[in-house]
Protein backbone atom coordinates (compact mmCIF):
# COMPACT_ATOMS: atom_id res chain seq x y z
CA UNK A 1 0.00 0.00 0.00
CA UNK A 2 1.39 3.43 -0.93
CA UNK A 3 2.06 6.12 1.68
CA UNK A 4 -0.82 8.19 0.29
CA UNK A 5 -3.16 5.19 0.47
CA UNK A 6 -2.15 4.55 4.08
CA UNK A 7 -2.79 8.21 4.81
CA UNK A 8 -6.25 8.02 3.27
CA UNK A 9 -7.12 4.90 5.23
CA UNK A 10 -5.98 6.58 8.44
CA UNK A 11 -8.09 9.61 7.62
CA UNK A 12 -11.19 7.47 7.07
CA UNK A 13 -10.66 5.66 10.34
CA UNK A 14 -10.29 8.93 12.19
CA UNK A 15 -13.47 10.24 10.60
CA UNK A 16 -15.71 7.30 11.33
CA UNK A 17 -14.25 6.68 14.77
CA UNK A 18 -12.30 3.54 15.55
CA UNK A 19 -14.90 2.43 18.08
CA UNK A 20 -17.51 2.27 15.35
CA UNK A 21 -15.53 0.01 13.03
CA UNK A 22 -16.88 -3.52 12.85
CA UNK A 23 -14.51 -6.49 13.04
CA UNK A 24 -13.14 -7.52 9.67
CA UNK A 25 -14.72 -10.41 7.86
CA UNK A 26 -14.83 -11.22 4.19
CA UNK A 27 -18.36 -10.73 2.95
CA UNK A 28 -20.34 -10.64 -0.24
CA UNK A 29 -20.48 -7.30 -1.99
CA UNK A 30 -23.13 -6.01 -4.39
CA UNK A 31 -21.79 -3.77 -7.17
CA UNK A 32 -23.93 -1.24 -8.99
CA UNK A 33 -22.81 0.73 -12.05
CA UNK A 34 -24.39 3.31 -14.30
CA UNK A 35 -23.97 6.28 -16.61
CA UNK A 36 -24.99 9.84 -15.77
CA UNK A 37 -26.65 12.13 -18.34
CA UNK A 38 -23.37 13.95 -19.03
CA UNK A 39 -21.63 10.67 -19.85
CA UNK A 40 -19.81 10.14 -16.57
CA UNK A 41 -19.84 6.58 -15.30
CA UNK A 42 -20.28 5.64 -11.66
CA UNK A 43 -19.70 2.64 -9.42
CA UNK A 44 -21.18 1.76 -6.05
CA UNK A 45 -20.25 -1.21 -3.87
CA UNK A 46 -22.26 -2.24 -0.83
CA UNK A 47 -21.17 -5.06 1.51
CA UNK A 48 -23.76 -7.53 2.78
CA UNK A 49 -23.26 -6.32 6.35
CA UNK A 50 -23.34 -2.65 5.50
CA UNK A 51 -22.77 -0.46 8.56
CA UNK A 52 -24.80 2.44 7.18
CA UNK A 53 -21.83 4.65 6.25
CA UNK A 54 -21.27 5.66 2.63
CA UNK A 55 -17.83 6.87 1.56
CA UNK A 56 -17.98 9.07 -1.54
CA UNK A 57 -14.55 9.03 -3.16
CA UNK A 58 -13.29 11.72 -5.56
CA UNK A 59 -10.31 10.68 -7.69
CA UNK A 60 -7.31 12.79 -8.65
CA UNK A 61 -6.27 14.55 -11.83
CA UNK A 62 -6.28 12.53 -15.03
CA UNK A 63 -4.31 13.87 -17.95
CA UNK A 64 -6.37 15.05 -20.92
CA UNK A 65 -7.29 12.14 -23.14
CA UNK A 66 -6.24 9.43 -20.68
CA UNK A 67 -8.52 6.50 -19.66
CA UNK A 68 -11.30 7.69 -17.41
CA UNK A 69 -13.06 4.85 -15.55
CA UNK A 70 -15.33 5.25 -12.55
CA UNK A 71 -13.42 4.98 -9.27
CA UNK A 72 -14.90 4.50 -5.80
CA UNK A 73 -11.74 4.13 -3.69
CA UNK A 74 -8.11 5.20 -3.75
CA UNK A 75 -6.66 1.69 -4.25
CA UNK A 76 -7.77 -1.97 -4.11
CA UNK A 77 -6.15 -2.75 -0.75
CA UNK A 78 -7.89 0.14 0.98
CA UNK A 79 -11.14 -0.74 -0.79
CA UNK A 80 -10.99 -4.35 0.36
CA UNK A 81 -10.38 -3.32 3.95
CA UNK A 82 -13.25 -0.84 3.95
CA UNK A 83 -15.71 -3.29 2.39
CA UNK A 84 -14.69 -6.03 4.84
CA UNK A 85 -15.41 -3.61 7.68
CA UNK A 86 -18.88 -2.75 6.45
CA UNK A 87 -18.42 0.50 4.54
CA UNK A 88 -20.20 1.21 1.26
CA UNK A 89 -18.12 2.83 -1.47
CA UNK A 90 -19.17 5.15 -4.30
CA UNK A 91 -17.56 7.36 -6.91
CA UNK A 92 -17.68 8.49 -10.52
CA UNK A 93 -15.32 9.00 -13.43
CA UNK A 94 -16.32 12.67 -13.86
CA UNK A 95 -17.57 13.49 -17.35
CA UNK A 96 -14.13 14.45 -18.65
CA UNK A 97 -10.44 14.36 -17.87
CA UNK A 98 -8.24 17.36 -17.09
CA UNK A 99 -9.27 20.16 -14.72
CA UNK A 100 -12.75 18.68 -14.49
CA UNK A 101 -13.86 20.43 -11.30
CA UNK A 102 -17.13 21.69 -12.78
CA UNK A 103 -18.10 18.22 -13.96
CA UNK A 104 -16.81 16.50 -10.82
CA UNK A 105 -18.91 18.58 -8.44
CA UNK A 106 -22.08 17.82 -10.38
CA UNK A 107 -21.27 14.17 -11.02
CA UNK A 108 -20.31 13.34 -7.44
CA UNK A 109 -23.53 14.88 -6.16
CA UNK A 110 -25.43 12.81 -8.73
CA UNK A 111 -23.75 9.65 -7.42
CA UNK A 112 -25.44 10.24 -4.07
CA UNK A 113 -28.78 10.24 -5.86
CA UNK A 114 -27.77 7.11 -7.76
CA UNK A 115 -26.97 5.35 -4.49
CA UNK A 116 -30.47 5.86 -3.15
CA UNK A 117 -32.05 4.83 -6.45
CA UNK A 118 -29.89 1.72 -6.83
CA UNK A 119 -30.00 0.45 -3.25
CA UNK A 120 -33.38 1.84 -2.15
CA UNK A 121 -31.63 2.87 1.04
CA UNK A 122 -30.46 6.08 2.64
CA UNK A 123 -27.04 6.18 4.33
CA UNK A 124 -27.01 7.01 8.02
CA UNK A 125 -23.75 8.82 7.43
CA UNK A 126 -22.09 10.12 4.24
CA UNK A 127 -18.43 11.08 4.21
CA UNK A 128 -16.78 12.68 1.17
CA UNK A 129 -13.11 11.91 0.68
CA UNK A 130 -10.49 12.21 -2.03
CA UNK A 131 -6.88 13.02 -2.73
CA UNK A 132 -5.00 15.54 -4.88
CA UNK A 133 -7.52 16.97 -7.38
CA UNK A 134 -10.05 14.81 -5.53
CA UNK A 135 -9.20 16.84 -2.44
CA UNK A 136 -10.36 20.08 -4.03
CA UNK A 137 -13.47 18.26 -5.28
CA UNK A 138 -14.12 16.99 -1.75
CA UNK A 139 -13.73 20.49 -0.33
CA UNK A 140 -15.96 21.83 -3.10
CA UNK A 141 -18.68 19.35 -2.20
CA UNK A 142 -18.66 20.73 1.35
CA UNK A 143 -19.24 24.20 -0.06
CA UNK A 144 -21.84 23.14 -2.64
CA UNK A 145 -23.80 20.31 -0.99
CA UNK A 146 -22.64 20.37 2.62
CA UNK A 147 -26.15 19.63 3.84
CA UNK A 148 -25.84 16.13 2.36
CA UNK A 149 -22.53 15.34 4.08
CA UNK A 150 -21.61 14.28 7.60
CA UNK A 151 -17.89 14.80 7.14
CA UNK A 152 -15.17 15.43 4.59
CA UNK A 153 -11.60 14.22 4.23
CA UNK A 154 -9.48 16.03 1.63
CA UNK A 155 -6.03 14.41 1.61
CA UNK A 156 -3.11 16.04 -0.21
CA UNK A 157 -5.79 18.27 -1.68
CA UNK A 158 -5.59 21.35 -3.87
CA UNK A 159 -7.36 23.21 -1.08
CA UNK A 160 -5.89 26.63 -1.90
CA UNK A 161 -8.50 26.71 -4.65
CA UNK A 162 -8.17 27.01 -8.41
CA UNK A 163 -7.18 30.67 -8.72
CA UNK A 164 -4.54 30.57 -6.01
CA UNK A 165 -3.09 27.26 -7.13
CA UNK A 166 -2.58 28.34 -10.73
CA UNK A 167 -1.21 31.72 -9.61
CA UNK A 168 1.30 29.89 -7.45
CA UNK A 169 2.33 27.79 -10.43
CA UNK A 170 2.68 30.93 -12.54
CA UNK A 171 5.16 32.46 -10.09
CA UNK A 172 7.52 29.51 -10.52
CA UNK A 173 7.08 29.20 -14.29
CA UNK A 174 7.53 32.98 -14.70
CA UNK A 175 10.85 32.82 -12.85
CA UNK A 176 11.86 29.81 -14.94
CA UNK A 177 11.14 31.61 -18.19
CA UNK A 178 12.83 34.88 -17.19
CA UNK A 179 15.95 33.44 -15.56
CA UNK A 180 16.46 29.98 -17.08
CA UNK A 181 14.94 30.16 -20.56
CA UNK A 182 14.80 33.88 -21.45
CA UNK A 183 15.51 33.43 -25.16
CA UNK A 184 13.30 30.40 -25.69
CA UNK A 185 9.85 30.20 -27.24
CA UNK A 186 8.43 28.93 -23.94
CA UNK A 187 4.82 30.03 -23.39
CA UNK A 188 3.54 30.64 -19.87
CA UNK A 189 -0.10 31.35 -20.76
CA UNK A 190 -2.22 31.05 -23.89
CA UNK A 191 -0.30 27.90 -24.71
CA UNK A 192 -0.81 26.87 -28.33
CA UNK A 193 1.25 23.66 -28.49
CA UNK A 194 1.23 21.88 -25.11
CA UNK A 195 3.46 19.00 -26.17
CA UNK A 196 6.04 21.23 -27.82
CA UNK A 197 5.92 23.73 -24.97
CA UNK A 198 6.62 21.01 -22.42
CA UNK A 199 9.56 19.78 -24.47
CA UNK A 200 11.05 23.30 -24.53
CA UNK A 201 10.68 23.59 -20.77
CA UNK A 202 12.26 20.23 -20.02
CA UNK A 203 15.16 20.88 -22.38
CA UNK A 204 15.89 24.21 -20.70
CA UNK A 205 15.67 22.54 -17.30
CA UNK A 206 18.18 19.86 -18.31
CA UNK A 207 20.62 22.44 -19.65
CA UNK A 208 20.39 24.51 -16.48
CA UNK A 209 21.00 21.50 -14.27
CA UNK A 210 24.45 21.06 -15.85
CA UNK A 211 25.91 24.27 -14.35
CA UNK A 212 26.20 25.71 -10.82
CA UNK A 213 24.43 28.90 -11.93
CA UNK A 214 21.64 26.90 -13.52
CA UNK A 215 21.19 24.78 -10.41
CA UNK A 216 21.00 27.90 -8.24
CA UNK A 217 18.27 29.29 -10.47
CA UNK A 218 16.40 25.98 -10.43
CA UNK A 219 16.46 26.22 -6.63
CA UNK A 220 14.99 29.72 -6.85
CA UNK A 221 12.22 28.49 -9.15
CA UNK A 222 11.52 25.68 -6.69
CA UNK A 223 11.49 28.11 -3.77
CA UNK A 224 8.81 30.27 -5.36
CA UNK A 225 6.62 27.17 -5.47
CA UNK A 226 7.92 25.66 -2.20
CA UNK A 227 8.77 22.52 -4.16
CA UNK A 228 10.21 20.16 -1.53
CA UNK A 229 13.83 19.07 -1.52
CA UNK A 230 12.83 15.47 -0.92
CA UNK A 231 9.79 13.58 -2.19
CA UNK A 232 11.21 10.13 -2.94
CA UNK A 233 10.61 7.67 -0.08
CA UNK A 234 13.03 5.22 -1.67
CA UNK A 235 15.92 7.66 -1.21
CA UNK A 236 17.33 8.89 2.11
CA UNK A 237 16.14 12.30 3.22
CA UNK A 238 18.85 14.93 2.71
CA UNK A 239 20.23 16.71 5.76
CA UNK A 240 18.68 20.13 6.39
CA UNK A 241 21.82 21.85 5.09
CA UNK A 242 22.53 19.41 2.23
CA UNK A 243 21.36 21.96 -0.29
CA UNK A 244 22.98 20.30 -3.31
CA UNK A 245 21.11 17.02 -2.78
CA UNK A 246 17.89 18.90 -2.09
CA UNK A 247 18.31 20.68 -5.41
CA UNK A 248 18.77 17.35 -7.20
CA UNK A 249 15.43 16.23 -5.80
CA UNK A 250 13.85 19.55 -6.81
CA UNK A 251 15.19 19.13 -10.32
CA UNK A 252 13.54 15.70 -10.53
CA UNK A 253 10.32 17.02 -8.98
CA UNK A 254 10.11 19.95 -11.40
CA UNK A 255 10.82 17.70 -14.37
CA UNK A 256 8.00 15.42 -13.25
CA UNK A 257 5.47 18.17 -12.57
CA UNK A 258 6.27 20.47 -15.52
CA UNK A 259 3.34 19.02 -17.54
CA UNK A 260 0.94 21.00 -15.35
CA UNK A 261 2.24 24.57 -15.87
CA UNK A 262 3.59 24.07 -19.38
CA UNK A 263 1.11 21.65 -21.00
CA UNK A 264 -2.01 20.95 -18.94
CA UNK A 265 -2.56 24.67 -18.37
CA UNK A 266 -3.72 24.78 -22.00
CA UNK A 267 -6.59 22.42 -21.15
CA UNK A 268 -7.63 24.68 -18.28
CA UNK A 269 -7.45 27.75 -20.51
CA UNK A 270 -9.65 26.05 -23.09
CA UNK A 271 -12.25 25.36 -20.40
CA UNK A 272 -12.04 28.81 -18.86
CA UNK A 273 -11.99 30.73 -22.11
CA UNK A 274 -8.60 32.29 -21.43
CA UNK A 275 -5.88 32.69 -18.84
CA UNK A 276 -7.07 32.77 -15.19
CA UNK A 277 -3.67 33.64 -13.69
CA UNK A 278 -1.63 36.78 -13.11
CA UNK A 279 1.44 38.12 -11.33
CA UNK A 280 0.69 41.83 -11.47
CA UNK A 281 2.21 43.58 -8.47
CA UNK A 282 4.03 40.54 -7.11
CA UNK A 283 7.31 41.38 -5.35
CA UNK A 284 9.58 38.39 -5.86
CA UNK A 285 12.00 39.61 -3.20
CA UNK A 286 9.24 39.21 -0.63
CA UNK A 287 8.15 35.94 -2.18
CA UNK A 288 11.59 34.45 -1.62
CA UNK A 289 11.82 35.89 1.89
CA UNK A 290 8.72 33.88 2.80
CA UNK A 291 9.80 30.64 1.18
CA UNK A 292 10.75 27.62 3.27
CA UNK A 293 13.68 27.16 0.84
CA UNK A 294 15.19 30.62 1.19
CA UNK A 295 18.41 29.49 2.93
CA UNK A 296 19.03 26.88 0.25
CA UNK A 297 18.68 29.44 -2.53
CA UNK A 298 21.03 31.88 -0.84
CA UNK A 299 23.64 29.18 -0.31
CA UNK A 300 23.55 27.85 -3.87
CA UNK A 301 23.72 31.35 -5.34
CA UNK A 302 26.75 32.10 -3.20
CA UNK A 303 28.45 28.84 -4.24
CA UNK A 304 27.77 29.61 -7.90
CA UNK A 305 29.19 33.15 -7.61
CA UNK A 306 25.85 34.46 -8.85
CA UNK A 307 24.06 37.58 -7.64
CA UNK A 308 20.71 36.69 -6.13
CA UNK A 309 19.94 40.40 -5.77
CA UNK A 310 20.40 40.95 -9.50
CA UNK A 311 18.24 37.96 -10.45
CA UNK A 312 15.44 39.10 -8.16
CA UNK A 313 15.72 42.58 -9.60
CA UNK A 314 15.45 41.07 -13.09
CA UNK A 315 12.31 39.23 -12.05
CA UNK A 316 10.72 42.31 -10.56
CA UNK A 317 11.47 44.37 -13.67
CA UNK A 318 10.24 41.77 -16.17
CA UNK A 319 6.93 42.43 -17.97
CA UNK A 320 4.06 40.93 -16.03
CA UNK A 321 1.13 38.73 -17.01
CA UNK A 322 -2.47 39.91 -16.72
CA UNK A 323 -5.47 37.59 -16.51
CA UNK A 324 -8.49 37.23 -18.73
CA UNK A 325 -11.18 38.15 -16.23
CA UNK A 326 -13.85 35.86 -17.62
CA UNK A 327 -11.39 33.03 -17.10
CA UNK A 328 -10.79 34.19 -13.52
CA UNK A 329 -14.54 33.99 -12.99
CA UNK A 330 -14.55 30.42 -14.30
CA UNK A 331 -11.74 29.47 -11.92
CA UNK A 332 -13.56 31.05 -8.97
CA UNK A 333 -16.64 29.02 -9.74
CA UNK A 334 -14.58 25.86 -10.18
CA UNK A 335 -13.55 26.46 -7.43
CA UNK A 336 -12.48 29.04 -4.84
CA UNK A 337 -13.43 28.59 -1.22
CA UNK A 338 -15.51 30.97 0.87
CA UNK A 339 -14.71 29.37 4.22
CA UNK A 340 -18.31 28.50 5.05
CA UNK A 341 -18.37 24.84 6.06
CA UNK A 342 -22.01 24.75 7.15
CA UNK A 343 -21.15 22.76 10.26
CA UNK A 344 -19.59 19.89 8.31
CA UNK A 345 -16.59 18.42 10.15
CA UNK A 346 -13.54 18.61 7.87
CA UNK A 347 -10.19 16.95 8.42
CA UNK A 348 -7.52 17.92 5.89
CA UNK A 349 -4.29 15.92 5.85
CA UNK A 350 -1.19 16.24 3.69
CA UNK A 351 2.06 14.40 3.13
CA UNK A 352 5.06 16.65 3.78
CA UNK A 353 6.86 15.86 0.52
CA UNK A 354 4.21 16.26 -2.16
CA UNK A 355 6.10 17.55 -5.22
CA UNK A 356 3.01 18.86 -7.01
CA UNK A 357 0.38 19.86 -4.45
CA UNK A 358 2.78 21.24 -1.86
CA UNK A 359 2.02 20.75 1.81
CA UNK A 360 1.65 24.51 2.34
CA UNK A 361 -1.72 24.26 0.59
CA UNK A 362 -3.09 22.62 3.73
CA UNK A 363 -1.29 24.87 6.22
CA UNK A 364 -3.71 26.37 8.76
CA UNK A 365 -4.08 30.13 8.80
CA UNK A 366 -5.06 31.90 12.03
CA UNK A 367 -8.23 33.95 12.04
CA UNK A 368 -7.75 37.69 12.19
CA UNK A 369 -8.97 39.43 15.30
CA UNK A 370 -11.66 41.89 14.40
CA UNK A 371 -12.91 42.64 10.89
CA UNK A 372 -10.54 42.00 8.00
CA UNK A 373 -8.72 44.84 6.31
CA UNK A 374 -8.33 45.06 2.53
CA UNK A 375 -7.50 41.38 2.04
CA UNK A 376 -10.43 39.08 2.74
CA UNK A 377 -8.17 36.72 4.64
CA UNK A 378 -4.71 36.74 6.07
CA UNK A 379 -1.84 34.95 4.42
CA UNK A 380 -0.07 34.72 7.76
CA UNK A 381 0.71 31.20 8.88
CA UNK A 382 0.55 29.42 12.20
CA UNK A 383 3.48 27.61 13.74
CA UNK A 384 2.25 24.34 12.27
CA UNK A 385 3.77 25.22 8.91
CA UNK A 386 6.31 27.89 7.94
CA UNK A 387 5.34 31.04 6.13
CA UNK A 388 5.73 30.32 2.48
CA UNK A 389 6.02 31.84 -0.94
CA UNK A 390 3.32 29.42 -1.90
CA UNK A 391 0.76 31.37 0.10
CA UNK A 392 -1.74 31.71 -2.68
CA UNK A 393 -2.96 34.86 -4.32
CA UNK A 394 -6.55 35.92 -4.35
CA UNK A 395 -9.60 33.87 -4.95
CA UNK A 396 -11.38 37.14 -5.53
CA UNK A 397 -12.82 38.73 -8.61
CA UNK A 398 -9.80 40.78 -9.64
CA UNK A 399 -6.07 40.87 -8.93
CA UNK A 400 -6.33 43.32 -6.07
CA UNK A 401 -6.02 41.05 -3.03
CA UNK A 402 -4.50 37.84 -1.81
CA UNK A 403 -6.19 34.94 -0.13
CA UNK A 404 -5.12 32.09 2.08
CA UNK A 405 -5.30 28.35 1.94
CA UNK A 406 -6.81 28.06 5.41
CA UNK A 407 -10.33 27.57 4.12
CA UNK A 408 -10.99 24.91 6.76
CA UNK A 409 -10.90 27.62 9.40
CA UNK A 410 -13.73 29.57 7.84
CA UNK A 411 -11.71 32.52 6.63
CA UNK A 412 -12.76 35.19 4.20
CA UNK A 413 -15.49 35.30 1.61
CA UNK A 414 -15.35 34.90 -2.12
CA UNK A 415 -16.69 37.89 -4.06
CA UNK A 416 -18.76 37.55 -7.21
CA UNK A 417 -17.09 36.91 -10.58
CA UNK A 418 -15.55 39.92 -12.29
CA UNK A 419 -17.65 42.29 -14.32
CA UNK A 420 -14.92 44.70 -15.41
CA UNK A 421 -12.66 44.07 -18.37
CA UNK A 422 -9.72 45.83 -16.70
CA UNK A 423 -8.31 44.45 -13.43
CA UNK A 424 -7.68 46.99 -10.71
CA UNK A 425 -4.11 47.16 -9.38
CA UNK A 426 -3.12 44.66 -6.74
CA UNK A 427 -0.84 45.50 -3.82
CA UNK A 428 2.65 44.11 -4.21
CA UNK A 429 3.81 41.45 -1.84
CA UNK A 430 1.60 39.59 0.58
CA UNK A 431 -0.66 41.14 3.22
Amino acid sequence: MSSRSRLLLLVVLLAVGLAGVAPARAQATTTYTGILPDGATWQIRVPAAWNGTLLLYSHGYRAPGSPNPAQDVSDPVTGGWLLDHGFALAGSSYASTGWAIKEALADQAAVLDAFVEATVAHPRRTIAWGDSLGGIVTAGLVQRIGERLDGALPACGVVAGAVATWNQALDASFAFKVLVAPDSALQLVHITDPTGNLAVARQALAVAQATPAGRARIALVAALNDTPGWADPTAPEPAPDDYATQEQHQFANLNGTFPFPFAFRAELEARAGGNPSWNLGVDYVRQLQRSVNRAQVEALYQQAGLSLTEDLRTLNRAPRIAPDLDAVGYAIRNIAFNGRLGGVPVLAMHTTGDPLVVAQQSAPTPRRSGPPATPACSARRSSIAPATAASPRPSGSAPSRRCCSGWTLGLGATPPPPSSSTPPPRPSGRP
